[in-house]
């Protein structure tokens, strides 16, 4: 017996983004993305050696690109960050200045993400300051999910700056099972929300991640759930979703 057309219609509405943070830094797992079929969505961090290859790479494969803004969290080395970070000293003007500057280190970049950022996600004027310059460049933010006091989602939707917010992160854990174990749980999220978002990384963790992945992709196609860039949910998601993050 075949499906309803309903039943149809509702599993080809299933949609799931996966970002991989932190091209434009560690080698792990950036061949095997970048070269792979998994429409992955590449946030790459700004003023690194190879910012610009991976975005230009990223691109030329066909995959979207968008800005892995290093920005200050609570607890964590300064290094960590990178060159040019958005940090709790910085004055409005010197925060859209660096936002700008990042911009211009990753081309192809229809929107960004914050690395890191527990900090200074929550302080309501550096937060104003980059949502501006998004609204200006025209792009979109997606909003990583390290603070739930983040000031992202009621300054994007107040400026009109279509807004995302990650649901889970693939890759705390470094090894296959445990990404594996996370993709079905990305899964679940999606066919109860209708979509979702997942965050993981290149680098140290980069080759797990990707094997982790390329492990469920099976299971997603027998749940007719499709992957996609993260923009095509910009125009699918109910604003309401946006507040369920972290409610896992």
């Amino acid at each position: 017996m075949f499906p309803s057309a309903s039943v149809q219609a509702i599993s080809k509405d299933l949609k799931t983004a996966i970002i991989i943070d932190d091209f434009g830094g560690g080698n792990g797992g950036v061949k095997e993305f970048l070269e792979g079929d998994i429409p992955i969505t590449a946030a790459v961090m700004p003023f690194t050696e190879y910012s610009v290859n991976h975005a230009k790479l990223a691109h030329q494969n066909g995959f979207e690109v968008i800005i892995h803004l290093p920005m200050q969290p609570k607890k964590g080395k300064r290094s960590w960050l990178g060159p040019k970070p958005i940090t709790s000293d910085l004055s409005p003007a010197e925060v859209k200045q660096r936002v700008m500057e990042a911009i211009d280190s990753v081309p192809y970049a229809k929107g960004l993400n914050n690395h890191m950022g527990s900090l200074v996600v929550e302080d309501e004027e550096i937060v104003r300051a980059i949502v501006e310059v998004a609204k200006k460049k025209d792009l979109f933010i997606v909003d990583s999910g390290t603070s739930p006091k983040t000031k992202f989602p009621e300054i994007a939707q107040e400026l009109g700056v279509p807004i995302l917010k990650s649901d889970i992160f693939l890759d705390d854990i470094s090894n296959v099972p445990y990404v594996s174990n996370q993709m079905m749980k990305l899964a679940n999220i999606t066919e109860r929300k209708g979509n979702a978002v997942a965050i993981g990384h290149v680098g140290v963790k980069g080759k797990a991640c990707y094997l982790g992945i390329v492990n469920s992709l099976d299971e997603y196609k027998k749940r007719h759930i499709e992957i996609v860039p993260v923009s095509t949910l910009l125009s699918d998601t109910n604003p309401d979703n946006f507040f369920e993050i972290n409610k896992k």
